[in-house]
Order: C-alpha cells, then sequence, then structure tokens
C-alpha cells in the first residue's frame, strides 16, 4: 500500500491530464445529451437522452471525486508516509559490536624454563636454507556465519537486484545492515520482504524505498528480533511506475535467538 501510494505521487500529473480530457469529453456529452432531450418530443428519444444525460453527469462526479483523491494523497498520506519512514529510519541504527577482552591468566617465567640448547646446537648444524614466503591474497570481508547446503537462491540473475547481506544461508540474530544493489529503467520503488513461520508461509513486506541503488551499498535494515526463530526466505523485489515487478532475488537465512554475550572473568 506505500508502494502504491508513492506511485499514484508520482504519476500525479499524468493523471490530472487524463482526468482533465474526461472532464471535458463528459461535459461535451453532458451538453449534447441536454440538447436532444429539450429538442425531441418523442418520450423514447427523451428517455434515451436523459439516460445519456446521467451518464455524462455520473462520470464528471466520478473524475472530479478521482481528482480529489488523488490531491489528498499528494498533500496529506504521502508527506505523513514519508515522515514515519525517515522517523523509522533515524530510530533504527546499525549496532556496533564493543571489543571483548579475554583475561589472560599470569605466567611463571621461573617455573617454565625450557632448556634449548639442544635445539639450537641442531638448528646451527642444519644447511642454511631460503626462507620461503607466502604472499598474501586478498579475500572478502565475511557477512556472517554461513550453514551449510542452504537452499537455492531465486532470481538475482541479474545487476539489477542482488544481495550481499544477509548471504544465502546466514543466520541472523541481531539487526543487520542490508546491502546490495536495486536499479531498474522506469524505477518506481524497491521493497524487502520475508516469509517463514512469523508471515504464516506467505511473503510479508519488511518495507518500501522510493531511491535506486545502483552501487552495493545499504538497501536498509533488518530486525530480527520481531520474528520468531526459524529458516526464511528473504526477498528484494524492484517495481516499475506501472507497479511490475522488473528484478527480484531470493536468499534463504535462519533467524536464531540472541547468541549470549561472554562476561569477562575478573582479574586477581
Amino acid at each position: 500500500m506505500t508502494g502504491l501510494m508513492f506511485l499514484i505521487d508520482q504519476l500525479a500529473i499524468g493523471l490530472y491530464i487524463l482526468i482533465g480530457a474526461g472532464l471535458v469529453l463528459a461535459w461535451r456529452n453532458l451538453g449534447i445529451a441536454q440538447r436532444d432531450y429539450r429538442e425531441t418530443y418523442f418520450e423514447l428519444e427523451r428517455g434515451l437522452a436523459r439516460y445519456r444525460r446521467a451518464n455524462a453527469t455520473t462520470v464528471l462526479i466520478l473524475l472530479i471525486e478521482a481528482a480529489a483523491i488523488i490531491y489528498g494523497v499528494q498533500s496529506v498520506v504521502v508527506p505523513v508516509l514519508a515522515a514515519q519512514e525517515e522517523e523509522i529510519n533515524d530510530i533504527i541504527q546499525p549496532v556496533e559490536d564493543l571489543p571483548f577482552n579475554t583475561p589472560t591468566p599470569s605466567f611463571n617465567n621461573e617455573a617454565a624454563a625450557i632448556d634449548d640448547s639442544e635445539v639450537r646446537a641442531n638448528i646451527e648444524a642444519t644447511e642454511p636454507f631460503e626462507a620461503i614466503q607466502a604472499t598474501p591474497t586478498l579475500t572478502p570481508t565475511p557477512v556472517g556465519t554461513i550453514v551449510p547446503n542452504p537452499g537455492e537462491i531465486i532470481g538475482c540473475d541479474t545487476d539489477n537486484a542482488s544481495l550481499q547481506v544477509p548471504a544465502n544461508g546466514m543466520i541472523v540474530f541481531e539487526p543487520t545492515d542490508v546491502r546490495g544493489v536495486a536499479f531498474i529503467d522506469n524505477f518506481a520503488f524497491y521493497r524487502l520482504e520475508l516469509r517463514g513461520p512469523s508471515t504464516f508461509g506467505e511473503f510479508a513486506p519488511l518495507a518500501d524505498y522510493t531511491q535506486p541503488v545502483n552501487d552495493l551499498t545499504s538497501l536498509g535494515q533488518f530486525v530480527p528480533g520481531f520474528f520468531e526463530p526459524g529458516e526464511y526466505q528473504f526477498r528484494l523485489n524492484v517495481f516499475d511506475i506501472a507497479g511490475e515487478v522488473k528484478a527480484t532475488c531470493t536468499v534463504n537465512i535462519i533467524i536464531s535467538e540472541p547468541i549470549p554475550t561472554p562476561t569477562p572473568l575478573p582479574q586477581n
């Protein structure tokens, strides 16, 4: 419903033009029917003219009501929805991991003294060799815990809709910054959806966003604490101005209970 309101707001100018053309046509038909009603003396023709006059009047009223509804959506509904969405984005902030320092037990150097004279003698007797250095390779930043053998990814076969976080098979237990790409020609909005035990097996919308995302970055926030633990499907749908899905990406995730935070041991 939120997406429909934003779509009406984007198409308002075109809708006003169509309504204006319809009003002109309906007013013309009303004038013709009124003239025919006054000029004819036959009851059958007068009845037909009366019927056409009533139809034209009804069309005029419906078009005026449609214009009033569109104006109400633009001036009242859309500003309220935009303010609510901005308020939600301000409330939901990424959660940063706090540093955790594991206490290190004290070490007695005298008790753990090791006689390494024999080892040193063996090393000195060994022929010198060239040290082998490993070349570091760049690896992608891990996105979280991934379970083995997750379900198949659905869609995600174009550059217009993709998800990096959450990844397929990812375990989610805390507020997560959704990352990916969402854009198409004639873009209207994209929607994040979830299906699983808490949604009665149907895809439930989480949020709609009206700005396209052409590069890999944040698509929104996902808070798993609102849903019971279990296996879910997380879906990204991208809609055009006609309200049709033009790109989609669905991954499988697991919502779990929050992992208990370790309590540091007191140091003596």
